[in-house]
């Protein structure tokens, strides 16, 4: 049985693209351990058919995190039996190179990210100028790998003239309930205070609260919107979100749940009325996004707003799912919002074409994509 390491620095439990790859991997024969890291506040790990190891660290960020980090990846993977190692992103890239060249095996890189184009890293020159040269250093001994967009797919074939596959991060393909079972009163979610009432209309931003997600355009957009706006999720900007919505004496419109497991966190979106998937478009890894929430949305049927980026453009042109803005304003926010609750007919419509979407953008079919992918390395 083929033996296969990936790596991460998050907590493993909510890394839903980490899981489903991993089990897919091992419901087809391969031996899969998952490595990330122990935070505080931590919850057990659940139950999965693949290893999971989390390492604890001292530091828990800055350069102090990616160097302990990084040191005690190193030597843990040292002393690991393995066919394969894959890096997830360029956090965890270095130990997995010195580590494959070592023993000999598959390296392959998992590009969740344009990593270096991130708004966190293009906004501080000298940790740019430092990811960057580690990417030029490292990415073009990755040979073999997949990535997440297109877009980025060609972003690194012109960088470093790698040819890495496209394994989109898309949800599992299930049964969409109907919409009027998005009413009930029977839930199951955990209690918090911040969730609506069964039956209430929301709209629905779930996702990491950080900076370039828009959330700085959207909370007072609210103003003159008559819904309720749920934001799932945390992060760096979550103080400056909960102190902006204070400013504008919204705290009765919207809502901060904090972060939400992704079962709970499906029901939450399945009885959304809207999504919201906004990013500034600072850096080519935000303009070549394709977020997890874009298909999540998709999947439970609720139209959302979304940004005019190619990757999405190229997905709503051929099938309308969402309404597209290009310009992160209030007012372009707002307007699309406000034509969403109001225009029952486009709503619907959206609705509908979400249901006929989500047969061709699924974990089933990406997963094809991805079992070819290991074949083809390992045997």
């Amino acid at each position: 049985m083929k033996r296969i390491y990936f790596t991460v620095t998050n907590d493993l439990n909510y890394d839903q693209r980490m899981i489903r790859i991993c089990r897919s991997l091992a419901a087809n024969g391969y031996s899969v351990v998952l490595v990330g890291r122990r935070q505080t506040g931590s919850i057990p790990l659940k139950n999965e058919p693949f290893g999971q190891k989390r390492l604890a660290c001292w530091f828990s960020k800055g350069k102090l995190f990616y160097m302990e980090y990084n040191t005690r990846l190193f030597f843990y993977l040292l002393t690991r039996r393995m066919d394969a190692i894959c890096a997830i992103d360029l956090d965890t890239i270095l130990p997995c190179l010195l580590v494959s060249r070592l023993k000999k095996v598959v390296r392959i890189y998992d590009a969740h990210e344009l990593f270096s184009e991130m708004k966190e890293v293009i906004s501080r020159p000298a940790v740019k100028k430092a990811w960057t040269r580690l990417e030029r250093m490292t990415v073009p001994r990755f040979p073999q790998g997949y990535t997440v967009s297109q877009s980025i797919a060609e972003e690194f074939r012109k960088r470093y003239a790698v040819e890495y596959e496209l394994i989109r991060n898309v949800p599992v393909l299930q049964d969409v309930r109907p919409p009027e079972s998005r009413v009930t009163k029977e839930r199951s979610l955990p209690a918090n205070n911040a969730l609506p009432a069964a039956g209430e209309k929301y709209i629905l931003y779930q996702g990491a609260v950080n900076e370039a997600r828009g959330l700085e355009f959207l909370i007072p957009a609210m103003q003159d919107i008559d819904c309720l706006l749920l934001i799932c999720g945390e992060g760096n900007l979550l103080k400056e979100c909960r102190a902006l919505t204070a400013e504008y004496g919204l705290e009765d419109k919207v809502r901060f749940t904090g972060r939400i497991e992704p079962g709970p966190l499906a029901e939450i979106t399945g009885n959304a009325y809207i999504g919201i998937n906004l990013v500034e478009p600072v850096g080519l890894n935000q303009l070549y996004s394709l977020a997890n929430k874009f298909f999540d949305y998709m999947h439970a049927a609720v139209p959302q707003v979304s940004m005019d980026f190619p990757e999405y453009r190229r997905i709503n042109e051929e099938r309308p799912i969402g309404l597209l803005i290009d310009d992160l304003s209030e007012k372009k926010i707002k307007a699309a919002i406000n034509n969403l609750l109001e225009n029952d007919v486009l709503y619907h419509m959206l609705q509908d074409n979400c249901k006929t979407a989500r047969l061709l953008y699924n974990w089933q079919e990406e997963e094809k994509k991805l079992l070819r992918f290991y074949k083809k390395m390992l045997n």
